[in-house]
């Protein structure tokens, strides 16, 4: 009809989030995982030779089984990326939105100022995701309630020289996974994949209706990806995305923490949304229940469709998964929201 563009504003909107089911089928095989290390939210992992190398808060620190983590460096602010140079340069990215390499700081365009992933190609070129031109990566929350899509993608080729612009108009451009002379970027406030020329900057979706929000990508064996997903979406907080004038209210008038909104762990407070309903019956927190936190890793074959999944449900604590390494059949997971690293052997898995 020719007036349903004119009512579609008078009716209600479906709030509809993607099932989890097939390759997303939910299982307890974080929770399951033993603990290789524990350590206050672990964010980013790195495989350095035989070295686990995981960053918390302003540290980057050394891992090994039955032994507490060690101090490899400090800095003067929280430490946002890794990554690991073809030469074994160790690359950093912090909260200030300094980017250093093997301890030097690297001079970036006044537009870098939120480093939220780096990967580097087979050929030296340094991708580089800046989450935000507003906020700063620990305000990531803040750019989601506010439908922030002021994110970018960077490269700097292999000989060195600047930084130069890819591509704009990027809703929180989480993780990056080098393939070939293009890059996959993780869009974690449109849950979806997206793949970027790196001559041209065009961009591709590879993989869309995430039911959560995708965080960093790292590489398998034989070729495909990993993919974290850091928290879970849900109707309340699609809801709510919906109804601007409560989220400005809720902006300017409720502590962050207390936001209708994703968060790394939850249950820690009675002062937290979602705590009542169909969340506990009869003293039990249901597995299957609405959560503002998950824990999430997906496999991803060669054409990064997903394969399977490892999951910490509602009632879980292994959540607010970030990052992910392979070594030796080993995957590890860094858990912010369950404060340690999992170890998990793929060869006995089941998978």
């Amino acid at each position: 009809m020719i007036l349903d563009p004119v009512l579609d504003l008078f009716r209600g909107k479906a709030v509809t989030i993607p099932p989890l089911d097939g390759a997303f089928r939910p299982n307890t095989r974080l929770d399951d995982a033993p603990a290789f290390a524990e350590l206050t939210e672990p964010d980013n992992l790195l495989v350095s030779g035989e070295r686990v190398l995981a960053s918390s808060g302003n540290a980057i620190y050394s891992l090994a089984a039955r032994t507490e983590p060690k101090i490899v460096e400090t800095f003067p602010s929280a430490v946002t990326a890794l990554a690991l140079s073809p030469s074994g340069e160790l690359t950093v990215g912090l909260e200030s939105g300094k980017l250093l390499i093997s301890g030097k700081e690297v001079p970036l365009p006044a537009a870098l100022s939120c480093i939220t992933a780096l990967a580097y190609a087979d050929d030296g070129t340094l991708w580089l995701a800046n989450g935000s031109a507003e906020r700063a990566p620990s305000q990531w929350a803040a750019d989601l309630m506010r439908k922030g899509a002021s994110g970018s993608l960077w490269r700097r080729d292999a000989a060195g020289g600047g930084f130069r612009k890819v591509s704009g108009d990027i809703a929180f451009p989480y993780g990056l996974y080098s393939v070939g002379r293009d890059v996959l970027v993780s869009e974690s406030w449109r849950h979806q994949l997206v793949r970027f020329d790196g001559a041209t900057g065009n961009r591709s979706t590879v993989l869309t209706h995430l039911p959560g929000y995708p965080a960093r990508l790292s590489p398998s064996a034989d070729g495909g990806a990993w993919l974290t997903l850091f928290a879970p979406r849900n109707r309340l907080i699609e809801f709510v995305l919906q109804e601007k004038h409560y989220r400005q209210d809720m902006l300017s008038q409720v502590p962050p923490a207390y936001w209708i909104a994703p968060a790394l762990a939850s249950s820690r407070s009675f002062l937290e949304p979602l705590q009542c309903g169909g969340i506990r019956t009869m003293g039990i927190h249901k597995p299957w229940s609405p959560s503002r936190s998950y824990g999430l890793v997906v496999r991803l074959d060669q054409d990064m469709q997903p394969q399977f999944s490892l999951h910490s449900r509602a009632n879980g604590t292994r959540h607010g998964i970030c990052s992910v390494a392979e070594r030796d059949g080993i995957l590890f997971i860094a858990s912010r929201g369950g404060d340690c690293v999992l170890a998990v052997d793929l060869a006995s898995g089941g998978f």
